[in-house]
């Protein structure tokens, strides 16, 4: 994708870009769309797709002070869903796809791996130093009036995904 608006993005995983319409631009408030980022399942792509992520909520039009708080929380639940997928799937799956999804007043990141595992979040245990990082995603998503869910994915992996609103005044 050398030579388009997104290949500084594209040079971080492959991206697959659903346009959007004029009408929808102009309408005000995040331009609508949906875009996939993957990479490989190693922890060098965790800070790569949180950054493609951000770059892409900032160019969708959410680097507004009134969005900082919903673009921190989305990176958040990235690096959480990325890192556990790297952490623990990468031995069944070489790569790990997000999904970055702006429409209809909400915003969805999905994180999907080639791993069955349905993982559950863990209660609250101070003597653990790891293994929360999917309480972590649900706690951040819960306070933000979202929903979070993990399914089975296609080919037998999972998906794993959290939607949050838009401030009121950009719903649709």
């Amino acid at each position: 994708m050398s030579g388009t608006p997104d290949s500084r993005v594209a040079d971080e995983g492959r991206l697959d870009v659903e346009r959007i319409s004029e009408e929808e631009a102009a309408r005000g408030g995040p331009v609508e769309g949906v875009w996939r980022f993957t990479v490989p399942a190693e922890q060098a792509s965790v800070p790569r797709t949180r950054h493609a992520v951000r770059d892409r909520l900032l160019a969708q039009g959410l680097a507004e002070n009134r969005y900082q708080e919903l673009v921190d929380d989305l990176l958040l639940i990235v690096s959480e869903l990325v890192g556990n997928a790297v952490t623990h799937a990468a031995e069944l799956s070489p790569e790990v796809t997000t999904e970055l999804a702006v429409r209809g007043g909400w915003v969805r990141v999905s994180v999907e791996d080639g791993d069955p595992y349905r993982p559950k979040a863990l209660v609250a245990d101070t003597g653990r130093t790891g293994g929360r990082g999917l309480l972590l995603v649900k706690s951040v998503t819960l306070q933000a009036g979202g929903v979070c869910d993990v399914e089975k994915a296609g080919e037998g992996g999972k998906v794993i995904w959290a939607s949050l609103p838009l401030p009121r005044g950009d719903r649709g």
